[in-house]
């Protein structure tokens, strides 16, 4: 249930998103999601995609310097509160989200968070009991293609 994130340190400066971008299109790998956090002289690039093996293998043959982290994926509904609910299963259980990243997609009325956290196997269970629908990563990426 959990998904594998590639996280990419890239410089600051123009240009130096589109490389990865370009390198994982030339080689038919589709960006599920990403996001880009910055500091001043560099930011990470955080990229969900189907074939995270090849893309981390893609990736480091073309010279990007990638790291693998698992994340969970769940569904939550998008609507005033949909966050808040999640965030307080979490806190319930005693969870610390390191951090997330969402967006809301084709069907109505829902969003997917994607979550980093300590013990992700823990916030699983955690979530699963506060009935928090946490996505199988096999079955999410092959209906996103």
């Amino acid at each position: 249930m959990k998904f594998r994130q590639l996280s990419l340190f890239l410089e600051n400066r123009p240009a130096h998103l589109k490389q990865p971008c370009r390198i994982l299109a030339e080689a038919g790998i589709n960006i599920r999601t990403l996001s880009l956090a910055d500091a001043d002289q560099f930011g990470i690039l955080r990229l969900i995609v189907a074939d995270w093996e090849r893309a981390k293998r893609i990736l480091e043959e073309a010279g990007c310097a990638v790291r693998v982290d698992e994340v969970v994926g769940l569904e939550v509904t998008d609507e005033c509160g949909g966050m808040a609910h999640v965030l307080e299963v979490l806190e319930a259980g005693g969870h610390n989200v390191l951090y997330t990243y969402a967006f809301t997609f084709g069907e109505a009325g829902r969003a997917v968070l994607f979550m980093r956290f300590d013990d992700p196997d823990a916030a699983i269970a955690t979530l699963q009991a506060g009935r928090i629908n946490v996505l199988d990563p096999v079955h999410w990426l092959s209906r996103t293609n």
